[in-house]
């Protein structure tokens, strides 16, 4: 019923990095072992922009964050020297023993950050490797942090420090999940704000309930608002399908234009963006001169869906291309992967007579 995907697209990078360090269940206390007569920790917003907007305030940090410092880097006129932004952090109590350490940055090639936890004597706890994948947009990464013994956390980064942003940092418990035995797998970060888990794409054709998943390219790949600079791919079909749906993630969408998609010519129309939380701080608001309206992107990934009209769909090869909406800047997508639904022997539906 379906044909293997040719991707047309220029792929953007090469790998796919992890998204966040792995830290064990039984480090984590349990939702009931954290409600034992003390006060909830907060969570901390750690502005670390080196200049200041004009009417922001001297920031407050709870008192489980003793320091924030900055070692800037030696002016050598290039990449080689790097920046360390120092957090010493205490646990405020036994209970807590993994920290949610979410960063904002510049996602910039030969720039990206790493997080880097020690311990009283000097020794490493945990290194994350780099964040980000060099798509030289704004963008967030979460790293689990073990703070069994550790007292600071280091932000390295090449250069001046100036693409590193802000931090947001949160206390983790656990809880029982259970989950279907006959349902994929899937590692769910768990992030603050209602965030999507991540997006995996199949590395071979799937089908399920008479329903095929194939992936159309998982590497990022930039993408901007025209078409010359879109995301184009090729799929054949050999079967017309009951129905198709689109799925990617999209990283610095603006979230009132989101990505638009043309299948064999046609506009199809804008994708639909999954939003977390209004005061998730990955909202990024933009200016324009002699527009009032504040515009915001999320500098972070979303997942993104659009369901494909089944008219526009032929038998054979089909042309799909997604570029940004109108107005945006630039974006990036991944992990991209189309669904075709087709009649199974189970299937429930209903018969409508003409009235």
């Amino acid at each position: 019923m379906f044909l293997r995907v040719a991707v047309l697209a220029l792929l953007f990078s090469a790998t796919s990095r992890v998204y966040a360090q792995e830290a064990f269940s039984d480090a984590l206390p349990t939702s009931s072992d954290t409600n034992l007569g003390q006060a909830t920790p907060e969570s901390a917003w750690l502005d670390l922009r080196q200049s200041a907007p004009r009417n922001s305030r001297t920031q407050n940090a709870p008192a489980w964050v003793e320091a924030v410092t900055l070692s800037p880097a030696q002016p050598t006129g290039d990449m080689s020297s790097k920046s360390v932004f120092r957090i010493r952090v205490v646990q405020p109590s036994a209970n807590y023993q993994v920290l949610l350490f979410r960063l904002f940055f510049d996602d910039k090639p030969g720039q990206l950050p790493e997080l880097i936890a020690w311990d009283e004597s000097g020794s490493h706890v945990l290194r994350s490797g780099p964040l980000g994948s060099g798509i030289n947009l704004p963008s967030s990464d979460s790293v689990m942090i073990p703070m069994t013994g550790a007292l600071s956390i280091d932000i390295e980064v090449a250069g001046d420090g100036k693409t590193v942003r802000a931090a947001y940092l949160d206390w983790m418990t656990s809880s029982n999940v259970v989950h279907p035995l006959g349902a994929e797998r899937r590692d769910v970060i768990p992030e603050p704000f209602s965030s999507m888990p991540p997006l995996h794409s199949p590395t071979q054709d799937e089908e399920h309930f008479g329903t095929i998943t194939a992936t159309l390219a998982a590497e990022a790949i930039r993408i901007s608002g025209n078409i010359q600079e879109g995301a184009a791919f090729q799929f054949g079909v050999e079967t017309q399908p009951l129905a198709a749906l689109l799925t990617f993630e999209v990283a610095n969408p603006r979230i009132d234009a989101p990505p638009q998609i043309y299948l064999n010519g046609q506009d199809i129309g804008p994708v639909s963006l999954t939003l977390p939380e209004l005061a998730d701080p990955g909202y990024r608001g933009e200016m324009e001169s002699l527009v009032r309206q504040m515009h915001f992107q999320y500098t972070g990934w979303l997942r993104a869906q659009k369901i494909v009209p089944v008219t526009n769909l032929k038998v054979g090869p089909n042309d799909l291309i997604i570029v940004n909406g109108t107005g945006s800047g630039p974006s990036a997508i991944r992990t991209t992967q189309i669904q075709l639904k087709y009649l199974w022997d189970k299937s429930d539906y209903l018969l409508q007579t003409g009235h």
